[in-house]
């Protein structure tokens, strides 16, 4: 995709091994312009957040044992990159586009999610039963969608994941679609039509169009072949499809009736542009960009339909491409050194248990920058806040909308609170009534009881003086 005309360029990674390392390409000269070392990501294990640092999961070596790590490097900052280590190796990974909030999937079927600015690890729970292999948040980041291996596609509420009452493995799913019946290996979000619709592509060769609100389906594309990536051109009217035996199809979208999705073309490009399973496509501005897993990677001429340029990538098949700003890279000519807009950390191996009254989380980020962002608004009197709502409301900022989710927060939290002590209360008073009942259906009894044991002692005295003789003296 392209960044309102400003050039290009392509960082590429492979799985192979951690020797290879990041390569970052100028697209339109075919020069190497940075070789970050160290580096193997699985596919859609490696991120851009802020156009500044680059963020990739870690291949675990087959046979190792133990968690896997996420390491981030600074594009306009030579560096070392700062290491994470993760509970389990993370697969793929998304961000919001505000690049405050960072998802990962795993191989077991979790799924993490942390705070960028801070590090901070909000929560870890069981998101599906297979290996997820997509993850994506959608074009507002109000949802989290993940695919898994088994062609389950999950939508997961932001709100409800970042709700610090909500503890534990369990967390609140809005829906799941299995329409697809092998693994997944793409999903998009459409940000320019009317409604919010998402494309997945799966092994078995089907693309399928939903509507995220409701989970129906609203277009269908089948293909002989398994699908093993996909890339929307920046005009969201074409449909790229590379295929399990290397070629790649363009479809044009459409809206219809009842605003489903039609496939008014589906070409092929050039048949022989590789020789093995596409691994990765992308956009570089208007350049398509091909991968496969005969290590070589294509430039398109889309409206010609051929190749117009071919590379060999020698350190292995490519997992990852991605295009990121030429002006966030460290200057070549005069090395001149950029200062981040925003600072990373080191992400958390471990949640951190959250304290209701004191702990905030940003459910709506701020447009703004992320430093202001970041900082925190405590909880306050709802007089005072809802003043603060107010003016905020009267400066046009984003925040007051924050604050409203803050003090709807500290209500529900004091409301869970009087509802436990009624709850304690009910309870309590129900014990005493059901005493007082018993009472009232058991004493009589027992007091009856008693006065006939004792009439009976009275009567059996009496009866042993009457058959006792007279004596007289």
């Amino acid at each position: 995709m392209g960044y309102d005309g400003e050039k290009m360029v392509l960082a590429m990674c492979s799985d192979r091994n951690m020797g290879s390392g990041i390569t970052i390409w100028d697209v339109k000269t075919g020069q190497t312009l940075l070789h970050i070392p160290t580096c193997a990501s699985p596919p859609y294990g490696l991120i851009c957040l802020r156009n500044e640092f680059l963020v990739a999961s870690q291949t675990r070596k087959e046979g190792s044992v133990g968690g896997g790590s996420i390491f981030i490097w600074s594009l306009n900052k030579p560096q070392p990159p700062i290491m994470s280590y993760t509970l389990e190796p993370i697969g793929p990974l998304a961000s919001t586009k505000d690049s405050v909030y960072l998802a990962g999937g795993t191989h077991s079927g979790n799924i993490h999610l942390w705070e960028v600015g801070s590090g901070k690890l909000l929560k870890i729970w069981s998101g599906q039963r297979k290996p997820i292999k997509c993850v994506l948040f959608s074009w507002d980041d109000s949802f989290l969608i993940t695919g898994s291996a088994d062609g389950m596609i999950c939508v997961w509420s932001m709100i409800g994941l970042l709700d610090v009452e909500l503890v534990g493995n369990s967390q609140p799913i809005l829906y799941c679609l299995m329409e697809h019946n092998s693994s997944l290996t793409g999903l998009l979000t459409m940000s320019g039509c009317s409604m919010s619709i998402i494309i997945s592509s799966s092994l078995n060769g089907s693309l399928k169009f939903w509507d995220l609100m409701s989970g129906m389906i609203r277009g269908t594309q089948a293909h002989t072949e398994g699908i093993t990536a996909i890339v929307l051109h920046p005009t969201e009217q074409l449909l790229f499809s590379g295929t399990a035996d290397g070629r790649i199809f363009a479809s044009r979208l459409a809206f219809g009736l009842d605003n489903c999705i039609t496939i008014k073309e589906n070409q092929l490009l050039a048949p022989k542009g590789h020789k093995g399973a596409i691994t990765a496509l992308a956009f570089s501005q208007m350049d398509l960009i091909s991968a496969s897993e005969d290590c070589t990677i294509c430039k398109w001429d889309i409206s010609g339909q051929r190749i117009i340029q071919k590379l060999d990538h020698k350190k292995g098949r490519i997992t990852n491409l991605l295009a990121v700003p030429r002006s966030s890279l460290i200057s070549t000519s005069n090395r001149k050194r950029v200062l981040n807009q925003f600072s990373m950390s080191s992400l958390d191996k471990y949640p951190q248990p959250a304290n209701l009254l004191k702990s905030t989380i940003p459910l709506f980020p701020s447009l703004q920058p992320l430093r202001e962002n970041l900082n925190s608004i405590g909880f306050t009197s709802t007089g005072s806040l809802n003043q603060q709502i107010l003016d905020t409301k009267t400066e046009g900022t984003s925040a007051a909308i924050q604050m409203k989710v803050e003090t709807s927060l500290e209500r529900r939290v004091w409301a869970s609170k009087m509802t436990k002590q009624v709850m304690d209360m009910n309870n309590h008073l129900q014990s005493r009534l059901l005493d007082m009942m018993r009472i009232r259906l058991f004493g009589p009894t027992k007091i009856s009881s008693s006065s006939k044991k004792r009439k009976d002692e009275r009567d059996r005295v009496a009866r042993t003086r009457e058959k006792r003789p007279l004596s007289f003296h």
